[in-house]
């Protein structure tokens, strides 16, 4: 029942598969024109204490891992550039939405999926009744069908959500409301919307994929609808999806640099991926049919961890999509699409573990058949995210024992802290680009101020020269164990405020802080100087424990949200459907009486 609008007007998307072409060789042209300076500095550097096995290894695994962090600087730079000298930078890097008109009728039904397991049941019908209510705010509830898809196990749980559900029903009758709760997990959440798009088929082009802490205005979905109604050709429209306000100091400073730094990467990826850009699997439409008929995940060879049913399915999904020659392309601006984040540092790394798990799947599915190159680079830049975290730590270790190896020859210091220099400005290039982007337009304002801006961003950077190496010792023992069938349970995430203990941060941070008194020791033992150039990494391995506890702890957590540090423009200016019950408007905006609103168990 695709009954959509009159396709995308041919003159406004003439040749613009040959200037992705030219973009993307411009684009690997940058890359491989920084990276072989890069390589022939570090190659000096190291060759002036002469070449050992040590020396090397090093420069390999920094060959191997270099493109990936040039890829994210020049995103930026280009995202930067395009942010600063384009009108209607959105409608540049995706031309979908240059064609969309803004209050073009809603011809198609769509279905909204808010997919749950085991979560906390109040809080996630909580901000489904705020969706519902913004939806009907815009008059156009009736193309719109809204569907719980549980795969909850939990029994209390699963009772619990039956009971929230018939509340819904009381309160909105005329709504078209679903409840459907699965008695196998079979695929997990993408076996459970590949069950739904098949059985849907014939009663919706298009469904509206959210995980339970997600929310969207009714606005933002109506955007995506006019945006499939206007494009046939596309398969997959992905909103860039944003951190809700918090009040824990973790998830400020983790929002507060997302949130500037973002845009900017985005728009970049946008311009030269085009319509094989990403989805994240959640905050996105997606047209039934083609999902239906293309976009069934393989079960993998083998047994769990590495084996079995897909974890991580939307960039697989993704590859599949464009394989069979629909679009996918991502929104790269802010527009009242949001989700939750964990508010400490151990739930991050649980979140984190179960990603790289995923991600790391794809390593079965790279010679799967069908899919076109940038599908294939996609899931390998996914791998990417993950593989360089052993390849980090591997290129530590080996750079300390080059610095505890005597060597009669002259070290270019001068060039290697030069090097030092540049690698960290690559790194924390998206969060500068996009700070000045938003200083430059003026938007200093809507994160409280430049003076607190500017402060935020100071703390933004502490907060990641901490995590970063946390994170690497972290992802690598998870690795290292995934090689011995370590796997973790794919269930719901703690989305509550809490304090960390100083036991729970030493139960869970003991090997960063293992690592960071170990190899501090051998340096200070074998050569004091190095220790300035092993500081970054080894240091915030030193400070873990603290870090944990402190940035989940109420006092500091309280200071920022005082003094407005770290604000995000959604909590300065909220949207009503940020806010509590007593700040929705009154709806007058008609409901389709024959709406069905029956309950599926």
């Amino acid at each position: 029942m695709d009954q959509t609008a009159k396709s995308t007007p041919a003159h406004l998307l003439d040749g613009e598969d040959a200037r992705l072409r030219a973009r993307r060789w411009l684009v690997l042209v940058l890359n491989l024109g920084s990276m072989a300076g890069l390589a022939w500095v570090m190659t000096h550097v190291l060759g002036s204490r002469g070449w050992s096995a040590p020396t090397l290894t090093f420069l390999i695994i920094y060959l191997i891992g270099l493109p990936w962090t040039l890829l994210g600087f020049w995103n930026s730079a280009i995202g930067f550039v395009i942010l600063r000298l384009v009108r209607d930078p959105v409608g540049y890097t995706n031309p979908a939405l240059r064609v969309t008109p803004a209050d073009s009728p809603i011809t198609t039904r769509t279905a909204i999926c808010l997919c749950v397991r085991n979560e906390t049941v109040e809080a996630t019908f909580a901000r489904l009744r705020v969706m519902i209510d913004s939806v009907k705010a815009t008059g156009q509830i009736a193309h719109f069908d809204f569907h719980v898809l549980s795969d909850t196990s939990d029994f209390e749980i699963g009772c619990l959500e039956e009971v929230m559900f018939l509340r819904l029903q009381v309160d909105y009758a005329g709504v078209g409301l679903r409840y459907r709760r699965r008695r196998e997990n079979t695929g997990y959440k993408a076996g459970n919307l590949e069950e739904f798009a098949a059985r849907s088929l014939d009663h919706y082009a298009h469904m509206i994929v959210l995980d339970a802490d997600s929310v969207m205005s009714g606005k933002s979905m109506l955007r995506l609808v006019r945006a499939m109604q206007t494009n046939p050709k596309l398969g997959i429209l992905q909103s860039l999806v944003v951190g809700r306000p918090a009040e824990s100091a973790f998830t400020r400073i983790f929002q507060f640099g997302m949130r500037h730094g973002m845009r900017a990467q985005t728009t970049g990826s946008a311009w030269w991926q085009g319509s094989a850009g990403p989805y994240w699997g959640h905050n996105a439409i997606i047209r039934l049919r083609p999902f239906v008929e293309h976009c069934k995940l393989p079960v993998l060879p083998g047994k769990a961890p590495m084996g079995g049913w897909v974890l991580s399915h939307d960039q697989v999904e993704a590859a599949l999509m464009r394989g069979a020659g629909w679009d996918v392309r991502v929104i790269p601006d802010e527009f009242e699409s949001w989700e939750e984040n964990p508010t400490n540092l151990p739930d991050f790394i649980k979140r984190d573990l179960r990603w790289c798990q995923g991600n790391l799947q794809y390593l079965g599915l790279l010679k799967m058949p069908g899919l076109k190159p940038m599908g294939r680079f996609q899931l390998i830049n996914a791998i990417m995210m993950y593989a360089g975290a052993p390849m980090n730590l591997l290129m530590l270790i080996a750079g300390l024992i080059i610095a505890v190896t005597p060597s009669p020859a002259m070290f270019a210091t001068s060039m290697a802290f030069g090097l030092y220099a540049a690698s960290i400005a690559l790194m924390f290039a998206p969060r500068f680009l996009g700070l000045f982007d938003i200083l430059l337009s003026g938007g200093g304002r809507s994160y409280g101020g430049t003076g607190r801006m500017l402060a935020g961003c100071v703390l933004d950077l502490v907060y990641n020269l901490l995590i970063g190496p946390i994170m690497m010792i972290a992802q690598t023992m998870f690795i290292g164990g995934l090689l011995f069938g370590r796997k973790v349970m794919w269930e719901a995430q703690n989305r509550e405020d809490r304090s960390v203990s100083l036991g729970e941060a030493l139960a869970g941070l003991w090997p960063q802080l293992t690592f960071g008194v170990v190899a501090s020791g051998i340096l200070w033992f074998f050569l004091p100087p190095a220790i300035l150039w092993a500081g970054p990494t080894l240091f915030p391995c030193l400070l873990a424990i603290p870090f944990a506890c402190v940035t989940a702890g109420r006092g500091f957590s309280r200071l920022l949200v005082k003094t407005r540090l770290c604000a995000i423009p959604d909590e300065l200016a909220p949207a009503w459907e940020l806010l509590g019950e007593e700040a929705r408007p009154t709806l007058v905006a008609g409901i389709s009486a024959s709406a069905p609103h029956t309950a599926e168990t």
